[in-house]
Formats: C-alpha cells, structure tokens, sequence
C-alpha cells in the first residue's frame, strides 16, 4: 500500500512541485488547498491525487484526516508576505500561527508519523555572521517572522515527529510575481514583458537563491528516511546580490533597459545566506540546481 502524503497547499508554487515529486516516487498525495494563490492548473491532472478546495481553517478539515488517514503531513499553506504582515499583524497571526495549530493538533489526534513545515530565513532576523547556521539566534524584524518562529515553537512542543525547513529565496516555474519575495519571478515577468524592473534599496542586499524542484527533492528525500525533530536550513549556501541577479538576467533575456531603484522597505534584511553545512551532514551526495541554470530553465518551461 502506497504511503499517503497531506500537503496543505499543495497547488501553490512549492506545494505543487512536491506533489509532483511524490508521484513519481510511488506516493498517494492528498492536497488541500483553497485556491486563493495555488491553482489547480499546478497540479498534474493523472495521479494518485486528491484535491479538497478547503480553507485549513474549516471544520471540516478534521474530516478529511479522519477518512483519509496520512501517514505524512506536509504543511506549506501560509501567508508568505513580509510587507502584508506588517500592515495585517492580526491575520498574519491568524493565518501562519492559529491555522497551523489545528493542523499541527490534526496530526496529533490522528498520529501522522511525520511532520514537515515551510518556515524562512526570516526567523533570524538581521544576521549577527554569514552564512547563517541553525544555531544563529532567532530574533526576526517583522510580524511574518515572528509568526513562522512561534509556528516552529508550537510543532516541538507538539510531540508530534517533525522537520522544519527554513528554506531560502525559493524560485522557479509557477512562483507568482505578485509575491514580494519572488524576485527572480518578478524581474521573470518584467523582462518579457518589457517593463521596468524594480529594485527596493542600492541592489547590494545579498540573497541566496534556492530552485523549487530542490525543495521537492529534499522533502521526498526526508519523507524517505529517519530524519526526524530536526530544524534544517535549506540553501545554496551561496550569495547573489541583486544587482547581480540583475545583470545576470539582462543578458540571459537580452532585456536593454537599466534597473530602476527605489526606496528600501521596512522589514527587508540587508544581506542573507543560510548555511546547508547540517542537511549535507544527512546526504553529502545532495546536489544543488545553480542560480543560472535555473534561470534557463525558468525560462523553458514558460517557453513550453
């Protein structure tokens, strides 16, 4: 019998790719979604797949664990956006820190054997060195942070088996441009478009650029072993200015106009690389798309 994977979000930008991860690798996939950013054009249209166009806030979630019966939770659906937790610090909460608690408690009552979580670099806040490891102090700058760092708090307090991910800047085909941390999906957009690109601050604010389909192997790669009560960063372990990154796809797109720079944003961290040192200690052999490579095959699969 196939083992059976819950993925909240599952057909948003990284859930979607781990959903096609896992059935390829002989997983039965149960995705909830509620379609607000995810779309059901992400996921694949034959599998072992079941789709419920749920809100993780409603009643009936406790259903859907009760009849279907994972023996894995992968919880992704959040609110990912610095600059709206700011401005919406109470359903940033509700949102990142309440929900996750019922699917946290979910997976409890219904003893899932592991649980697996998106939080972010964002949990450290302004870093004290680089590249930053997972035994960096967590003091983040904004509301979204902070409520990723307290989701962490109540998984281990939880007892259930778990793995957090504190992924870096995640790119990729069907990342959304609208999204503030997609960077590369939104200088993607602008370039084919032929519109101005925009860069918050002087472009010398270092990021550390992490391909989707990565993450999907990790996760299929962690679902697969006994990796559990870890928290593991997951990078590049390699920094890319913006500026950088700029240039990098002017020239990949032949895109001829000049960045046009604004005013930093509130909340923004300078300068971020997360060590992979712990999760290569798991698997030395894990390999890592590089940030031109998935640049050219960001610009395939649109192509297609």
């Amino acid at each position: 019998m196939k083992p059976k994977v819950l993925i909240t979000g599952g057909a948003g930008f990284i859930g979607s790719h781990i959903t096609d991860k896992l059935l390829q690798n002989d997983f039965s996939v149960i995705v909830i979604d509620n379609l607000t950013s995810g779309d059901i054009l992400n996921l694949p249209q034959s599998g072992d797949l079941k789709l419920f166009k749920l809100d993780i806030a409603d009643e009936k979630i406790d259903e859907i664990f009760s009849n279907e019966k994972p023996d894995f939770v992968i919880h992704l659906a959040a609110q990912t956006s610095v600059n709206y937790s700011i401005k919406n610090i109470e359903k940033d909460a509700e949102l990142n820190i309440l929900s996750s608690i019922k699917i946290i408690e979910l997976s409890k009552k219904y003893n899932v054997k592991k649980f697996i979580t998106a939080s972010t670099a964002a949990v450290y806040g302004i870093p004290q060195y680089l590249p930053i490891d997972e035994n960096h102090p967590t003091e983040p700058i904004s509301p979204y942070g902070l409520s990723k760092l307290t989701m962490e708090k109540y998984i281990k307090l939880s007892s259930v088996p778990y793995v957090i991910f504190r992924f870096s800047n995640a790119f990729g085909p069907r990342q959304k441009s609208s999204k503030e941390s997609g960077v590369i999906a939104i200088f993607h957009k602008a370039m084919l478009e032929n519109q101005p690109v925009n860069i918050y601050g002087d472009g010398s604010q270092i990021r550390d650029f992490i391909y989707v389909e990565d993450i999907a192997d990790v996760c299929a790669m962690v679902l697969k072993s006994d990796i559990k009560n870890e928290i593991l960063n997951f990078s590049t372990n390699t920094g890319c200015t913006l500026n950088e990154l700029f240039n990098k796809m002017k020239s990949s797109y032949n895109y001829k106009m000049n960045a046009n720079y604004l005013p930093e944003r509130k909340g923004d961290i300078k300068d971020s690389i997360l060590s992979n040192e712990k999760i290569l200690s798991f698997n030395k052999n894990m390999t890592f798309t590089p940030l031109s490579l998935g640049i050219e095959k960001l610009k395939d699969y649109y192509k297609k």
